[in-house]
């Protein structure tokens, strides 16, 4: 059965997001998710420990984190404590680093660094002794704090090293290529071979999806924010272009970077983003975004779960991101459940 994820809630406060994420867990998501961007948004894990105090089912999990901002044996911590807060029910997803990185100033880990990060939380978590070059060798005393085992640790990823580098090490990975089939069977070939490089059983690293999903009736918008997702995509990995046969006819992505910015995933007004890359055809939007009403969504998503491949969670990423439910009415939140996901055969 798979789940849905939500990962974009009200971050204005612990206790906004609180109940925020009790109300996804009445509509029936099965995951409340929050970035670890310390410029953009509040402590993550002082959010989530909140809400596991308000919920009683909902997964909680961050999504995503990084090695470069945040030290291995802080997150270590910190996901054993929530771990204890809310049983069963966390889970600790890391990146390379995004805004988070960006906006500091500083540069995305190394593929090395970053699977030698989840390697080290999840060693601490499972309380083993571990050689980090001090006196004696690290060992989380509060890893004990976790009675049900330790929160798992996914890797987000798009990028094949990414991935084989999570199939080596992580408990499961967030595919973040768009729903391509040709981009997403070759990120699960990467994860598989990753795993077998490091003697695992392919089939015990859980998989999930991150699909830009732009939920609009207007169907021209929706494929014009498609069409910025794409780019946003071509910035970082433009070699995902070329399974869906896609080229790259206008400005340089640097020229273009001196009008959207941080990013044409993360820039304030998406809709002036998508002006600046309307030469991609709209094929490019269909590559990378779910985009449409509900029923198209529906039958977008059904392809994707119809490919054979066993996602244990889908996190329909939302485009634009919602309003806070006080400033508008929560809308994606209900319409994906009630209208999109209540129409999927295969889910």
């Amino acid at each position: 059965m798979v789940q849905f994820g939500l990962n974009r809630l009200d971050y204005r406060s612990p206790r906004h997001f609180a109940d925020d994420a009790q109300r996804a867990e009445k509509l029936g998501w099965d995951w409340a998710f929050i970035p670890d961007s310390q410029l953009n948004l509040p402590d993550p894990y002082v959010m989530l420990a909140t809400a596991a105090q308000a919920t009683e089912r909902i997964g909680l999990g961050v999504l995503v984190t990084n090695p470069v901002i945040r030290d291995v044996t802080a997150t270590a911590a910190s996901a054993a404590t929530l771990e204890s807060l809310a049983p069963g029910r966390t889970l600790v997803g890391f990146g390379v680093g995004d805004t988070a990185v960006r906006l500091a100033g500083k540069r995305p880990s190394r593929v090395a660094e970053l699977e030698q990060a989840v390697a080290e939380t999840r060693a601490l978590l499972r309380g083993e002794r571990l050689e980090m070059g001090a006196a004696q060798p690290a060992q989380l005393r509060s890893a004990r704090l976790q009675p049900n085992g330790p929160a798992p640790i996914w890797v987000a990823a798009g990028g094949p090293r990414t991935l084989r580098a999570a199939g080596r090490v992580a408990d499961g990975v967030f595919i973040r290529v768009g729903p391509h089939p040709g981009n997403i069977q070759r990120a699960v070939e990467a994860i598989r071979a990753g795993a077998a490089e490091a003697g695992r059983d392919p089939s015990e690293v859980r998989l999930g999806i991150v699909l830009h999903t732009i939920l609009l009736n207007d169907s021209a918008r929706a494929i014009q924010l498609g069409k910025s997702m794409a780019a946003g995509y071509y910035e970082y990995a433009p070699y995902l272009f070329d399974t869906p046969g896609l080229t790259w006819d206008g400005p340089s992505v640097d020229e273009l970077r001196e009008h959207v910015w941080p990013d044409f995933h993360h820039a304030p007004d998406l809709d002036a983003a998508a002006e600046h890359v309307d030469f991609l055809p709209d094929a490019a939007a269909d590559a990378f975004s779910l985009h449409g009403n509900a029923r198209a969504i529906a039958e977008q998503l059904d392809a994707v779960l119809d490919l054979g491949i066993d996602f244990d969670i889908v996190v329909p990423h939302p485009v634009p991101p919602p309003p806070a439910p006080e400033g508008g009415d929560g809308t994606y939140m209900l319409r994906f459940i009630s209208d999109v996901q209540a129409r999927l055969t295969l889910a």
